[in-house]
């Protein structure tokens, strides 16, 4: 068993059902909340120097794999905390974020995958989708914006777009942040509370709410139809952030690890540099 293994329960499989997993759980992980976070920041520093590593062999153009990951959830379940705390600890020269906002009338002229694959990130580099081609299954799916054969059509040609991506050397790592119910009432709340975090509501997320059953049917038929062997689905509890945004590390790290990127080693003589460098 790796350090990681822990995660591997987080992984859609065969029979998942969205309904049975618990946002307050910490599946897995058997520490409490104060673990959770030493675990955090102990994290952070490996994945910051395999980051680093990353990201120094695409300089060298050593660089053959990249990451991404895709994050999905409903509203207020933690994808940006995810990308301050996790994916912002480490260094953002080799980090490059996509946010894939209702599209415009100009990618809705094309294919929906249209505007994602030049978003996929290069060797070398951590790529992170805040919000994804997964939308155009989603709310296209729950709000009608796509007839049901054309969602069909996407999941088909969604598994495809991946298998390209990780035949190129991208390792997919595909989470969604399940919170419950009331959990993001909860949250919403607390924006309507609090001044500084007024500039976070959407009152569109209230409407979203309203169909909050159809969202989780979406997302189980998304899962059912896109988790596979390369690119699987892991659904993360996300009621307790610092076990969302642990798990999310780990998920990453083991993506990293995977790879094993190695310093570059120096193209010139290091000793004769040491010399010159010693005479100025």
């Amino acid at each position: 068993m790796n350090a990681h293994q822990w995660t591997h329960g987080l992984q859609v499989g065969e029979g998942f059902r969205l309904a049975d997993v618990d946002p307050d759980g910490t599946p897995g992980y058997r520490g409490d909340k104060a673990e959770g976070q030493a675990d955090l920041r102990t994290g952070l520093a490996a994945l910051g120097e395999l980051q680093e590593r990353l990201y120094a062999q695409s300089r060298a153009g050593e660089a053959k794999d990249a990451v991404l990951l895709v994050l999905q959830a409903m509203d207020s379940a933690g994808k940006g905390g995810i990308v301050k705390h996790v994916v912002g600890g480490v260094d953002p020269q080799g980090i490059v974020l996509a946010a894939f906002k209702a599209p415009t009338a100009e990618e809705r002229a094309h294919d929906f995958l249209w505007r994602i694959e030049p978003r996929l990130p290069a060797p070398g580099f951590i790529g992170v989708f805040d919000r994804s081609h997964y939308e155009d299954v989603l709310i296209a799916r729950v709000r009608g914006f796509a007839p049901p054969e054309e969602i069909e059509r996407r999941y088909a040609a969604i598994n495809d777009f991946e298998a390209r991506a990780t035949a190129s050397g991208i390792r997919i790592v595909k989470v969604m942040l399940h919170i419950s119910r009331d959990e993001q009432k909860a949250r919403l709340m607390e924006r309507l509370d609090r001044p500084d975090k007024h500039w976070k509501y959407n009152p569109g997320d209230v409407d979203e709410r309203m169909l909050w059953d159809d969202y989780m049917a979406a997302y189980q038929t998304v899962f059912e139809r896109t988790s596979t062997a390369s690119a699987p689905w892991h659904v993360i509890p996300a009621n307790r952030k610092w076990y969302a945004r642990l798990a999310v590390q780990e998920l990453l790290l083991a993506a990293l690890e995977g790879i094993d990127p190695q310093w570059p080693v120096a193209d010139f003589d290091v000793d004769a540099e040491k010399i010159r460098l010693a005479a100025t």
